[in-house]
């Protein structure tokens, strides 16, 4: 019976024979490379988070505990938002456009979820960068895709209301017709709502009560939102 051979084994290569020159304190400590790297890692990382968190708008105190939903992938979620706004509270959002301010109140009151939702994704820059989308009566942001159809990954529950009426200045979030209302496409109502208004409930959770020529403006593709700051009264 024969034996089985051994595989042929190719020799350990050290710095010193691989003509490699390094300095003695390296050489008596093999560990500070390690750690050298370990460091770089760790410092990379950090940068990643630090980016991370540049993207997120300061959260006013009452919104600390502001936290999104599960994040499966950028610009997307496994459910809606976390409840975290509280009655008692005014709340108002100052959206910084490439062309200005446009500061809006928001309406806890009539639409809780929506402004909710508004908030959340605000806070965690989930706008931030995202183009408008503009015809003669109307501005709309917050699509992911850039085509019209992109979300967050769910809708939202509809939230009708008889009052305000919808009017130049008027805030609402988008939605296809007859289907479910978009979770983050929402609009700036800039012009008269051509024919005889809206045959769909829109979720009217805001007006413009600062900058509405700024977003008389705006145009596409050129205009974006830089971010969205939200202030609590």
């Amino acid at each position: 019976m024969s034996k089985a051979k051994s595989t042929a084994r190719r020799p350990v290569v050290t710095p010193e024979d691989d003509g490699i020159d390094l300095p003695e304190a390296w050489r008596r400590r093999p560990w500070i490379p390690i750690l050298i790297a370990a460091i770089v890692v760790a410092t990379a990382l950090g940068g990643g988070l630090a980016m991370d968190q540049a993207l997120k708008t300061p959260a006013p105190t009452a919104l600390d505990g502001c936290r999104t939903s599960t994040q499966i992938a950028p610009h997307q979620f496994l459910g809606r938002q976390p409840i975290c706004i509280t009655t008692g509270h005014t709340y108002q959002a100052t959206v910084n456009t490439t062309q200005g301010q446009i500061v809006i109140k928001l309406y806890p009151e009539i639409a809780p979820v929506t402004v909710n939702n508004f908030i959340v994704l605000a806070l965690h820059g989930y706008y931030n960068g995202m183009p408008w989308h503009t015809e003669d009566w109307e501005i709309q942001s917050g699509d992911p895709n850039g085509d019209g159809r992109g979300g967050p990954g769910y809708t939202l529950p509809n939230e009708p209301n008889t009052s305000p009426s919808w009017d130049i200045g008027a805030v609402g979030m988008a939605r296809p017709a007859g289907g479910p209302i978009n979770g983050s496409q929402f609009f700036i109502q800039r012009a008269a709502w051509p024919g005889q208004g809206p045959t769909f409930v829109y979720n009217r959770f805001g007006t413009v009560i600062q900058g509405i020529d700024k977003a008389k403006l705006l145009s596409s593709p050129s205009d974006q939102i830089i971010s969205i700051s939200i202030q609590v009264g």
